[in-house]
């Protein structure tokens, strides 16, 4: 399996609304992206204060490297993508393989 690791800061004045919707849409690929079996999401957590600005983080979570690659130009990820990245300050992604 591989694990898809994201962070984001919303820009100033995005709403929690907003940001709602953008989590919602994002785990609503789930079933229309082959290989993409599950998503959790949530604002930052912690007293340790390690974030670097960044308020939200989502994990999801792919049955294969091959499915994560063919997520990326996927066209129900780039529709997401029109909806959530011009709401963006900063992103950060990281994948790993369990």
């Amino acid at each position: 399996m591989t694990k898809h690791f994201g962070m984001f800061q919303f820009k100033e004045g995005i709403s929690n609304t907003e940001i709602e919707n953008c989590f919602i849409t994002m785990k609503g690929m789930i079933g229309k992206i082959p290989g993409l079996l599950e998503m959790e999401y949530g604002p930052y957590d912690s007293t340790e204060g390690l974030n670097d600005g960044y308020t939200h983080g989502f994990i999801m979570t792919f049955d294969s490297p091959e499915s994560r690659d063919a997520y990326l130009p996927h066209p129900v990820h780039e529709k997401v993508k029109d909806l959530v990245v011009p709401k963006l300050e900063r992103v950060a992604v990281f994948d790993f393989n369990v």
